[in-house]
């Protein structure tokens, strides 16, 4: 996946999903973002199957997921876990309640 553009901030979700592979999502749109994947890619379809979950079926680590919106855009999730952290030292982390209230909480 490669994108010029840094995020202002990166989500931590806890719900079910999210907490298990420890995710820290940076959000653009389909348009902003190239997906450059090998063969060994596997595809898990969440809830009403509109997210699709990437991961390495190698080593089993959770890349990005894709979206289409209730608004009609496609959003890509990158899991910026996988990048390198120094890149990421600047960036602020927004927590969301994905488990209960389904909003964000202030830190």
């Amino acid at each position: 996946m490669t994108t010029n553009k840094l995020p202002e901030s990166v989500t931590s979700c806890n719900c079910s999903m999210c907490y298990r592979i420890a995710a820290l999502w940076a959000y653009y749109t389909a348009n902003q973002v190239v997906i450059k994947q090998e063969s060994n890619n596997a595809v898990y379809l969440w809830g009403n199957k509109l997210r699709s979950y990437h991961s390495c079926s190698l080593c089993g680590c959770t890349t990005h997921y894709t979206q289409k919106r209730d608004d009609g855009t496609n959003r890509v999730a990158i899991n910026t876990r996988m990048v390198n952290s120094d890149i990421l030292k600047a960036v602020n982390i927004r927590y969301f309640d994905g488990a209960n209230t389904f909003k964000y909480v202030e830190q």
